[in-house]
């Protein structure tokens, strides 16, 4: 394959210097990919393609005039990661999700943080996430955000910087696993002398993270996922994750409220749960208490998570973190609970509800990205500088109609990754969401979810907007945990190549559009 030709168009490439030469970190993946014969590329990807659609690894675009139901896009050239950035990145993630864990405790506990006026008690109490429902709550073990999904982005100077974070039910992770697994089976040669990180582990630590934060019971603490059902956008990550643990899937139907605990209906009589690793919203898990309509929790439910008997991970009431006006405050608040600066630093942000803070948007709003606090999937956003006229004169009536839904940020050009298109490379903008645990300890999964803007120019990464995936190596280094290598495993990952044939029998899923 020619590499000669590829073009890094003036943006940061995780792959190739400005000029040409290939960075230190993948030098032997670029002499590998240059080794390659014509056409070969192409043809893993449609194998890898073939793999996805066997496996039933999809997900849903709801609306799209095409269907909703696709496979999952996926591009066979992995990102790769030195050891040395991502231990940077475990230990800032560790730090952020340590912060924003005791800010949630303490906004629905004693609020010091707002009687300190180190985040505005308006700002708190206005946010749609904030549920009142929640305050004097205590889950078991001081653990609010179990699972967490932190945003990253890599500037041209070649650092990462926060974007946003995830605490509620953050989905994606199941990708990471699929990705890996679908590229040891139709390009195994890939790793060959590689020191990679693994990632199949993730499921058995959630279930360790979930057992370790049930309440006392008796013998191994019983684990659900609770799913909103087959026609949920992300019920194949619901689906794999309750197989790769082992535990049950199940919907609000199954379970009932008795004598003051959960149990799940089953063939042979009710069983007591301990722990809900929910995948539904907060507002739909009890309509005694949040939505009265919602027929898809448990009425009594949040009685008995009072009481403490049953955990729910992730507790109600995270998403007041990940309110993306709060997130401009994550600064401060790692500096008021754990006295130290930041480690990964946010990308710098214009919060819309502060009178000079808007007035500066307003007049720069061609220079800048605004976004809704409470949006996700890249919906509502505008970056300034490829809108047009009309564009901008809608969003600035819809900032100064309400201001606190809005924030502003400076463009950021996302690093890119060499991307299959037809059949050569051309760079394509990239982000990264690793998977943060908190349990008995803080567990970052190394690497994370690689979403990839496969439209040329784009910079929105989400999949139900044109955004694909890549497999993320995390090199290894010594002192990091769980580095092993790939190669002396080769004989393992082709006879997992082997077993396409005994996966092809799963059923189709619908996965989430992240």
């Amino acid at each position: 394959m020619r590499l000669e030709t590829y073009q890094t168009d003036g943006f940061y490439d995780e792959m190739f210097e400005a000029d040409g030469a290939p960075r230190s970190r993948v030098r032997g993946l670029a002499s590998r990919l240059a080794g390659l014969s014509e056409g070969e590329l192409t043809q893993r990807q449609k194998a890898a393609d073939m793999t996805l659609l066997n496996m039933g690894i999809t997900f849903a675009v709801y609306g799209h005039e095409a269907g909703t139901e696709k496979v999952w896009p996926f591009d066979v050239v992995p990102r790769v990661v030195e050891g040395h950035e991502f231990a940077r990145i475990d230990k800032g993630l560790k730090q952020r999700i340590q912060a924003l864990n005791l800010f949630i405790a303490d906004v629905y506990g004693e609020a010091k943080i707002i009687r300190d006026k180190v985040v505005p008690a308006e700002l708190i109490y206005s946010a749609p996430c904030f549920l009142k429902q929640c305050v004097g709550l205590k889950p078991p073990g001081g653990v609010w955000c179990h699972v967490t999904g932190t945003d990253l982005v890599r500037h041209s100077d070649g650092k990462f910087y926060v974007l946003e974070d995830n605490l509620r039910c953050p989905s994606g992770v199941s990708y990471v696993i699929e990705n890996r697994e679908v590229m040891k089976r139709t390009y195994p040669q890939m790793f060959d002398g590689m020191r990679i990180q693994p990632v199949e582990d993730y499921p058995e630590k959630l279930l360790e993270t979930l057992q370790h934060v049930a309440p006392p019971a008796d013998g191994v603490p019983n684990v659900v996922v609770l799913t909103p059902g087959i026609y949920n956008s992300a019920y194949f990550e619901h689906s794999f994750l309750a197989q790769q643990m082992g535990v049950d899937l199940v919907e609000g139907s199954d379970l009932v409220i008795s004598g003051g605990f959960v149990w799940m209906r089953t063939t042979r009589g009710l069983k007591r749960v301990d722990v809900i690793y929910r995948r539904i919203d907060d507002t739909f898990l009890d309509p005694t208490r949040f939505r009265a309509d919602s027929m898809l929790g448990v009425p009594g439910l949040m009685e008995v998570y009072e009481n403490g008997n049953v955990t729910l991970a992730n507790a109600p009431g995270t998403g007041v973190a990940d309110d993306k006006a709060v997130y401009a405050y994550v600064p401060q608040i790692i500096k008021y609970y754990l006295q130290e600066e930041m480690i990964l630093p946010n990308v710098p942000t214009h919060v819309c509800w502060v009178d000079k803070e808007r007035d500066y948007v307003l007049e720069h709003l061609h220079e800048l990205v605004v976004k809704p606090t409470n949006e996700s999937g890249g919906y509502g956003i505008l970056i300034g500088p490829r809108a047009s006229a009309e564009e901008l004169a809608n969003y600035k009536e819809l900032i100064r109609a309400n201001p606190r839904n809005y924030i502003a940020q400076p463009v950021i050009a996302l690093s890119r990754v060499p991307t299959i298109v037809d059949d050569h490379l051309e760079g394509r903008h990239v982000d990264l969401r690793p998977y943060i645990l908190y349990g008995k300890d803080i567990f970052v999964l190394p690497g994370g979810l690689t979403r990839v803007a496969l439209r040329k120019g784009s910079l929105i990464v989400n999949s139900s907007q044109g955004g694909g995936s890549k497999d993320t190596w995390v090199l290894a280094e010594d002192g990091l945990n769980g580095s092993h290598d790939i190669a002396s495993k080769q004989a393992q990952t082709q006879s997992q190549s082997q077993s396409q044939s005994q996966t092809q029998s799963k059923p189709a899923f619908v996965a989430s559009g992240s």
